[in-house]
């Protein structure tokens, strides 16, 4: 008696990679806030610049290269102690999402070509959200103070 051939396992499809939910873009950012410290808001101002490249021209996230840089403005603004009127929270998130962005190998890799930073627009489209008013309050004082050097 012969044992019958043992059926061929189809070829396994490469892993496909889903940004995340809003669900979970906000758990990242909501579980990283509870651990967000005064080094790593000291590590997002030093690292400003590397943060910025990840906004330039051809990124996909250049589209929040405004976004961007009013978001390391408020964390500049703490740090060098001009601006102290953000919730912890808030400025915990910003941190959190900058830091994300900055990392390469988070949720998708950034060097996975096309899709590597659909995760990071999500997470930062979801802080946006997240501190929308604390954003535009900021952009009030921003702005006069803007005025007020002139």
């Amino acid at each position: 008696m012969t044992t019958p051939p043992k059926p061929i396992k189809p070829a396994k499809k490469p892993a496909k990679h889903k940004s995340p939910s809003k669900l979970q873009a906000k758990k990242i950012i909501e579980e990283g806030a509870k651990r967000v410290t005064e080094d790593d808001i000291k590590k997002v101002h030093d690292k400003a610049d590397e943060i910025k490249k990840q906004f330039s021209e051809g990124s996909q996230l250049s589209k929040y290269i405004e976004e961007a840089k009013l978001l390391l403005g408020i964390v500049n603004d703490y740090w060098n102690g001009s601006y102290r009127e953000i919730p912890f929270f808030s400025l915990a998130a910003i941190v959190v999402t900058l830091l994300y962005v900055l990392n390469p190998f988070d949720l998708i890799p950034d060097f996975i070509p096309v899709i590597g930073q659909i995760d990071d627009m999500a997470v930062f489209g979801v802080c946006l959200l997240l501190i929308t008013h604390d954003l535009h309050e900021y952009k009030v004082w921003k702005e006069a103070q803007n005025k007020k050097k002139k």
